[in-house]
């Protein structure tokens, strides 16, 4: 029994021996093979040390100290060019002689409707009542005013009842000769801007809100530089900010100076300061854009009577130039009568008469006023502004 027991003993401790050597021999990992050659090291270039040369020393000639040239010690002066100033480009404006007849064409295409419709009637076989009531009607409409129109319809009637039979040539014969009494050929229309005894001469320009005063100011001194002028001009519209800025840049088109105030100054104090300077630069005119008024403001408009009367401490007024927009019609006469009551007016210029004005309203202002249209504005170019000139406008109202 005891010798059993010893060899189950003996059997298990070999079994457990043999169980050891297989996972010992399992958990054995394979090294990898030694190197069959030691690899080569590049050792890194040595760095090159104070007196190294750092290529070889070439062949070439040296010079000594004697035969270079040392500097003299003094430093060399910049010699600095003075700036050239910016020269303003100057406008070259249109010449004024003949300027209406050139913007002839401009006039007629809204004007002469007036002419053709006249011409139209006229030429009828028979001109009875209605037919020169018609007339009438075509008149009044184009702003020509009651009185003018009348007496322009008694003249066409006595001499088509001499002439008889009418020719189309002959028709635009007699209206033309008829539409120039009314406009008048006699009246002197020069702007009158140099005065015998002195310099300058002083214009003033003046008109209700909305005109086109300022521009016309500046359009105006185009008119007088291109006729060989010198000018200032005066920015006498201190309550609109942008007026003085619009009036000094038209003045630099040309070479005018422009005097200027503080925003909302004292109006006067500007056009006396642009006449004295304008006497001491020896200019030939100064032109003075006064702020548009209303002319139902009597505060207003007695400020305008005391701009004129500190301008004459100086030398009185050459020309007081009212600017009515041709636009308004019969209205435009009513500011024309206030403004007249405040300053002497002594010229008026029509502006817009390339829109939708009527051309009869040349008529009936100077009938109003008494005084002459001077200077008619055809359009917002630079020089669309032309001196008034009866026969052309009135061939430009009654067309070819």
């Amino acid at each position: 029994m005891e010798t059993v027991i010893l060899a189950v003993v003996i059997a298990v401790v070999v079994l457990g021996a043999l169980g050891g050597l297989v996972v010992g021999s399992r958990r054995k990992k394979p090294l990898p093979p030694p190197p069959t050659s030691v690899p080569d090291i590049t050792a890194p270039p040595a760095e090159p040390h104070v007196g190294d040369e750092a290529e070889t020393p070439r062949d070439e000639a040296r010079r000594t100290i004697e035969e270079v040239d040392l500097p003299d010690g003094s430093a060399p002066v910049a010699v600095e060019e003075p700036p050239v100033p910016d020269v303003p480009v100057l406008d070259v404006p249109e010449p004024t002689a003949g300027r209406l007849v050139r913007l002839r064409s401009r006039l007629s295409r809204s004007q002469n409707a007036l002419g053709k419709g006249l011409l139209t009637l006229l030429s009828r076989e028979h001109l009875d009542e209605d037919t020169w009531e018609e007339i009438e009607d075509i008149l009044l409409t184009a702003d020509v005013g009651v009185a003018p129109t009348q007496e322009l319809v008694g003249g066409l009637r006595a001499r088509v009842k001499v002439l008889g039979t009418r020719t189309p040539q002959e028709l635009r014969t007699l209206l033309r000769e008829e539409l120039l009494k009314l406009v008048g050929t006699d009246m002197d229309r020069t702007v009158r801007t140099e005065p015998e005894d002195r310099k300058p001469g002083i214009v003033m320009v003046v008109g209700v809100n909305g005109t086109g005063k300022t521009t016309t100011t500046g359009k105006l001194a185009r008119v007088l530089v291109a006729d060989g002028r010198t000018v200032v001009l005066g920015a006498a519209d201190t309550f609109r900010a942008a007026a003085a800025d619009q009036l000094q840049t038209w003045g630099e088109r040309v070479g005018a100076h422009t005097v200027r105030g503080p925003e909302a100054g004292d109006p006067a104090s500007v056009a006396f300061d642009a006449v004295k300077e304008g006497k001491e630069m020896g200019v030939d005119v100064v032109l003075i854009d006064t702020a548009g008024r209303l002319h139902t403001k009597t505060g207003l408009m007695d400020e305008l009577g005391k701009v004129k009367r500190v301008v004459e401490k100086h030398a009185p007024l050459d020309e007081v130039l009212l600017v009515l927009d041709a636009t308004t019609g019969q209205n435009g006469l009513v500011q024309a009568r206030v403004f007249a009551e405040v300053v002497d007016i002594t010229g008026i210029v029509l502006t817009k008469l390339d829109g939708t004005a009527k051309g009869g309203i040349v008529i009936a202002v100077q009938r109003e006023l008494g005084v002459p249209v001077k200077l008619i504005g055809l359009g917002e170019g630079a020089d669309d502004l032309a001196p008034f000139e009866p026969e052309a406008f009135v061939d430009a109202l009654i067309g070819e």
